[in-house]
C-alpha cells in the first residue's frame, strides 16, 4: 500500500515499535497543520504530560507568537526552563548584532545549548526521553532571518537533543506542502502532521528512516 509521499503505510505494531526506539534513542519531530488546538494536545503528550519520568523540560518560545502550548509540570522534582527568545535571548547589542542590525542567531543557539549542559550536570547524564524540547514556534523566526541561518541554529539544537536522548518537537503550523516545511523536513525523525477534522483532533506521522506514512490518528 502506498500513501502520498511514496512510502508504505506501516501497521500499528510497527508504528508502536518505531515510536519506542525514537523516545530510547533521541529525536526530534517537526510538527505542521494550521489546528491550533490539536498543537497543543499533540505537544502535551510529546512533552510527556501523562508520565511521572520526563523532569528535564526545555521551552523556547516567542510570547508575542507562540502556538498556545501550555507549560506542564509532573512534580517537585521537575526542572523547566523557558527561553523567551522575544525577549532575552536575541536583544540587540552592539556585541551580537550582524551588518543587517539584526541580533544573531548564535546568541539563542548558546542559550539553549547551555541550558541542556545545566539540566545534563544536574541529572548526573540523562536517561533516555528524560529531556523533553518544545520550540514554540519557528514562524517568527523564519519571518525575522533567512532560512539558512534557522536551518543551522535547528541543526545545533537537534544534534544536542539527540546527544541527550532527549525528544524535541518544533511547532510550524503551516500546510505540509509549504516550502518552509519541505526544507527544514530532512533534519527531523519525523513529521506529524495536525488537524481538526468534524470536531476531531487527528494526526498524520510521516517516518523519515522508513519512509512510510500512517493514516490518520484520533488524538
Amino acid at each position: 500500500m502506498e500513501d502520498e509521499r511514496g512510502g508504505a503505510v506501516p501497521d500499528r505494531a510497527t508504528f508502536a515499535r518505531t515510536l519506542g526506539a525514537l523516545k530510547r534513542e533521541g529525536s526530534n519531530i517537526l510538527l505542521v497543520g494550521a489546528a491550533a488546538s490539536t498543537h497543543e494536545t499533540v505537544c502535551q503528550q510529546l512533552l510527556g504530560a501523562a508520565q511521572r519520568d520526563s523532569r528535564y523540560r526545555l521551552f523556547v518560545t516567542n510570547a508575542d507568537d507562540h502556538v498556545t502550548c501550555q507549560r506542564i509540570t509532573n512534580g517537585e522534582t521537575d526542572r523547566i526552563h523557558t527561553i523567551d527568545y522575544s525577549k532575552s535571548a536575541l536583544e540587540t547589542g552592539p556585541e551580537s548584532a550582524g551588518e543587517s542590525g539584526q541580533p544573531s542567531l548564535g546568541t539563542l543557539g548558546i542559550e539553549i545549548i547551555e541550558t541542556i549542559d545545566e539540566f545534563d550536570d544536574v541529572a548526573d547524564g540523562f536517561d533516555p526521553s528524560e529531556l523533553r524540547v518544545c520550540v514554540d514556534s519557528l514562524v517568527p523566526l523564519l519571518r525575522e532571518y533567512d532560512t539558512e541561518t534557522v536551518f543551522r541554529l535547528l541543526h545545533m539544537t537537534t544534534s544536542r537533543v539527540d546527544q541527550a536522548q532527549g525528544m524535541g518537537h518544533y511547532h510550524l503550523p503551516f500546510a505540509p506542502d509549504h516550502d518552509a516545511v519541505n526544507l527544514l523536513e530532512p533534519m527531523f525523525d519525523a513529521v506529524v502532521t495536525v488537524r481538526s477534522r468534524d470536531g476531531i483532533d487527528e494526526q498524520q506521522w510521516y517516518l523519515r528512516k522508513e519512509d512510510a506514512t500512517t493514516d490518520w490518528l484520533e488524538l
